[in-house]
């Protein structure tokens, strides 16, 4: 059966979304944790009982198990694992990235993934390192699309199939993966080979990677993003429109003995207390699991704890309008995150397209929040607001006499009617003092609704500390104070 994706709400370019694969049905942002049938330290059930409504594996493993293979044939997954959920097999493409070459081919690996009944089947896709050269990326990715194609042209239009976006770190590498993706007819689209991006802290290339894929990828399909494990950085990923994550990070994190946490991570040995309310925090101390022989695990039901519930906290903020404050809070905890945050902000204008027209609130952060995407829809409506003749620009707050029309000023939107002092963003917007950035981005707003009237007169009445900045920022303006 196809796979089928509704959107149900939207923040930024983030949805909560229905996804569907044959029998089977999830909501995104999803958190897909990673299950290895050798090395497991949470059985699926226990990740069920904690609220994972799919799990990922890797066909390729299972496939080459003297131990698991026979029986996953004969029971299928879902029996076999305990998991009544969603579960998607990758196809080997981790395992060829490593080694360089497997034991299986496109279809063998989508045969063999059908025959144990995964919900989700990923042809076996080339993933292309971000050190890869043009040549090496374009020749890969066309292996990538003709093997795609072909499990189209094998399995047929309606068969649960993933559309892997490769293309290294060229953007229109991407862009052409995605679009050919789309044009395939996969509803499902992950975007592979950005863990090492992660792994480096490359977020801004990261960022740029996605933004490219997301750009040829139909809105109507569902994004993954394979490899982003680290909950501080899934609502940056999900801002971008990635919908769904695979994380093997909460079990290999433990393996190093290292706590997450939504801002960041810890070493165990670093911790005085648990910063947690999961019940492996309510119920240990960190004495007692650095000495347990069972740390490991110990470890990993906390560090899927987090992961989940910050999935949760996302569909909360998308469902609230706040998906903007959450991204601030998450990526100020590393500078390298907080770089991939600036970089997002340099793609407002299309993100502002995906984005909703009203929300609850609007939080000022600082000089990262004049380039949200609600300032850029509100300054591109400043054309609409009705002016005629003399138009007096009261940035502080005093109407005065002798106007045809009379707006007033909030930073960093600009100017605004007195009708809408009630409707978002005014309204709902919560600006400290005043500061050079927020009143600079203001200017602009002003700048917009001049240059849409150039039959009126404008006058722009300013407190007096503001005078020489509104003075730079509108040379050709009438400024008083």
């Amino acid at each position: 059966m196809a796979i089928t994706f509704e959107v149900l709400e939207k923040d930024i370019a983030g949805r909560i979304g229905r996804l569907k694969a044959g029998e089977r049905t999830v909501r995104t942002p999803l958190l897909l944790p990673v299950i290895n049938p050798h090395l497991q330290p949470v059985s699926p059930a226990e990740m069920k009982a904690m609220g994972a409504e799919g799990i990922i594996t890797n066909a390729y493993i299972f496939s080459r198990s003297g131990e698991y293979r026979d029986e996953a044939l004969a029971r299928g997954l879902h029996d076999l694992l305990g998991f009544d959920g969603l579960i998607m097999t990758d196809s080997g493409s981790f395992q060829l990235s490593v080694y360089g070459d497997i034991a299986i081919t496109n279809l063998e690996t989508l045969e063999f993934q059908k025959a144990i009944g995964s919900d989700i089947h990923v042809p076996l896709d080339i993933p292309t390192p971000p050190d890869a050269d043009r040549q090496r990326a374009s020749a890969e990715l066309d292996v990538t699309m003709a093997r795609l194609r072909e499990a189209k042209e094998v399995f047929g239009p309606d068969a649960p199939l993933a559309g892997p976006v490769q293309g290294g770190i060229f953007e229109d590498l991407r862009v052409k993966a995605g679009r050919e993706a789309g044009d395939l007819g996969f509803s499902f689209c992950p975007i592979g080979a950005v863990v090492p991006l992660m792994e480096s802290y490359r977020y801004p290339d990261l960022v740029r990677v996605v933004m490219a894929a997301q750009r040829g990828i139909p809105r109507s399909s569902c994004i993954h993003l394979f490899g982003a494990g680290h909950p501080a950085m899934f609502s940056l990923a999900v801002a971008m429109g990635c919908d769904v994550f695979d994380s093997a990070a909460y079990a290999l994190y433990a393996k190093d003995r290292r706590y997450l946490t939504a801002q960041g991570s810890y070493r165990l040995d670093e911790l005085a207390e648990f910063p947690c309310a999961c019940k492996v925090c309510r119920s240990h101390t960190v004495q007692e699991v650095r000495e347990s022989d069972d740390a490991v695990r110990l470890l990993s039901l906390h560090n899927l704890a987090v992961s989940l519930a910050e999935i949760s906290h996302v569909r909360q903020a998308i469902t609230e309008g706040t998906l903007w404050e959450l991204v601030d809070d998450r990526c100020r905890s590393h500078p390298q995150l907080f770089r991939g945050y600036r970089e997002l902000l340099n793609f407002r204008e299309s993100l502002a397209r995906e984005d909703r027209v009203t929300k609850h609130r609007f939080f000022y952060r600082g000089e990262e929040s004049c380039a949200r995407t609600e300032v850029v829809l509100y300054q591109d409506r400043l054309s609409r607001l009705p002016v005629s003749g003399n138009v007096l620009i009261a940035m502080d707050g005093i109407t005065r006499e002798g106007y045809d029309t009379v707006l007033f000023f909030k930073p960093p939107f600009g100017p605004y009617h007195p009708a809408l002092r009630e409707t978002f963003p005014i309204g709902q917007s919560e600006i400290p003092d005043w500061d050079k950035a927020m009143v600079r981005q203001g200017c602009r707003g002003i700048a917009r609704i001049i240059s849409s009237n150039p039959g009126c007169h404008f006058v722009v009445y300013t407190p007096p500390e503001w005078y020489d900045l509104v003075c730079h920022e509108l040379p050709k303006t009438e400024v008083q104070c």
